[in-house]
């Protein structure tokens, strides 16, 4: 199985490539392009059997490779867009995987492409507008219980999301802590990544929250906050790479 990754971050290929030497050892890297003229050019004189798709490239959309160039290959994003801004993804691709890509994930989606057999790829239109145009919806206030009574907390009171104890808080800024009914996962994906970043199993922070950020002996980061935390603020290996980007954007 010839492989083509469209990917124009140098430490994303790596990890593909060993996704790939750990799930899939007798497929070849054809090739990897960073940018969708680079893409374009790959795909006129060279055939494979799936690529592997970011959304960004350096030089724009990576739809765009198939306004320039007839492909009947099947692809496979590789996206840090959360479940609610490419659901449609699901209509459009083999599979798609959210950044940072598990094993788990990324095996099931070559599984199943290997189970299927296509013979053209969708028509892209519906979703380079969706991504050029509309900016997805996202939570913009919670309401909980507390003392009796029912508040209704806007989003940038919200220093933080954690899960403590198998049950799910959400603090302020003001330090209250407030109960939450939601899994971490279903908050996570209501949230806009620009504010608001999980940075390891327990723990989702706002942007404006961080105080001070530290260097730890084994190249993780610690977080500190403008409030105090009962749980674990350290940057999990597998998200460092995309907090770093979070961070710098």
């Amino acid at each position: 199985m010839n492989i083509l990754i469209i990917e124009d971050e140098a430490p994303a290929v790596q990890n593909l490539i060993a996704l790939l030497n750990e799930t899939q050892p007798e497929a070849t890297v054809a090739g990897v392009c960073s940018s969708v003229k680079e893409s374009i050019e790959w795909l006129s004189a060279n055939k494979a059997d799936l690529i592997l798709l970011d959304i960004h490239l350096s030089d724009g959309l990576s739809f765009q490779i198939f306004d320039k160039i007839q492909t009947n290959t099947p692809v496979i994003f590789t996206t840090a867009y959360n479940q609610f801004a490419i659901k449609a993804f699901e209509l459009n691709s083999i599979d798609y995987l959210v950044k940072p890509i598990k094993t788990a994930d990324f095996k099931r989606a070559i599984q199943k492409f290997q189970s299927l057999q296509l013979t053209s790829l969708p028509d892209y239109s519906g979703l380079i507008n969706m991504l050029q145009k509309k900016e997805p919806e996202y939570r913009q206030r919670f309401s909980v219980s507390y003392a009796n009574k029912i508040k209704s907390i806007d989003i940038d009171e919200i220093a933080a999301f954690y899960i403590l104890n198998k049950s799910v808080f959400m603090l302020g800024f003001d330090s209250t802590t407030y109960d939450i009914s939601q899994a971490l996962d279903q908050i996570e994906n209501e949230l806009s990544p620009k504010k608001f970043f999980r940075i390891n199993r327990q723990l989702i922070i706002n942007y404006k929250a961080i105080e001070n950020m530290y260097s730890m002996s084994n190249r993780s980061i610690k977080v500190e906050l403008k409030v105090p935390l009962p749980v674990d603020s350290l940057v999990s290996i597998q998200r460092l790479f995309d907090f770093k980007k979070w961070i710098d954007k």
